[in-house]
């Protein structure tokens, strides 16, 4: 089985096979592509867990790349492979969106390590795959849609979708408005002022049956975000 599905953008051919032969044998399932336009095209297309991205790449560079895939995937991890080292391209790759930053030359323990991290951490493949279980309600993944303790379906718009996806892949833990403007909307939260999050929230309290004043599902925390009540999964 599968550890997930990875597309390699490298310009650089010997490079390339070799990310795709290591993480071919580490488990995953590759698919590769040989400059930045055939990259964002490749990205689009399929549903991967993980990017890895070159930056300096012909047709297109690995941070117009991203920029036009956060368009459509703003949830898509990322992880940005460069020769550049300096402070400042490392800064400017993680605020336009990249979930990581691994500078040339690198080791594929290291490589194979950040992988599994940024997964780990990833909105858009949380471990809470297929279905699952919050205080009555049957959230589906695969057909975005939710049953309510009485049997009634409800549709998840996409965005709801993705908030809950993130929450899930979370659950238990305090999620706050910046993060979720960062992981989910795929926007810098600094200077950042809008009840976008909060707006969503109410909407998905509302499609969930949740009530506001005393919530079982999405709770909010004080100072801190919010929440989604530990579930039970169904893979």
């Amino acid at each position: 089985m599968s550890l997930g599905v990875i597309l390699v953008v490298e310009d650089d051919d010997a490079i390339r096979r070799g990310l795709a032969d290591a993480l071919s044998y580490s488990g995953y399932t590759v698919h590769d592509a040989p400059d930045g336009a055939a990259g964002l095209e490749r990205a689009l297309a399929l549903d991967a867990d993980l990017v890895l991205l070159d930056i300096m790449m012909p047709k297109m560079d690995g941070t117009e790349v991203l920029v036009e895939l956060r368009k459509s995937k703003p949830a898509q991890p990322v992880i940005f492979l460069t020769a550049r080292g300096e402070e400042h391209d490392r800064i400017r790759g993680l605020k336009i969106g990249a979930d990581d930053y691994i500078v040339k030359p690198f080791s594929i323990d290291e490589l194979l390590a950040r992988v599994e991290a940024v997964l780990r951490r990833s909105p858009g493949r949380p471990t809470t795959r297929g279905t699952l279980m919050v205080a009555g309600r049957t959230i589906d993944f695969e057909r975005r849609e939710v049953v309510l303790d009485s049997g009634t379906r409800r549709t998840l718009t996409e965005r709801e979708h993705e908030v809950l996806v993130f929450l899930s892949a979370n659950a238990g833990r305090a999620v706050s408005r910046d993060e979720l403007l960062q992981k989910v909307w795929g926007l810098d939260p600094r200077g950042t002022h809008t009840r976008t999050v909060d707006m969503t929230i109410a909407r998905l309290r509302e499609t969930l049956n949740d009530n506001p004043s005393d919530p079982e599902v999405i709770r909010t925390v004080r100072g801190k975000g919010y929440m989604l009540t530990d579930p039970e999964v169904n893979a």
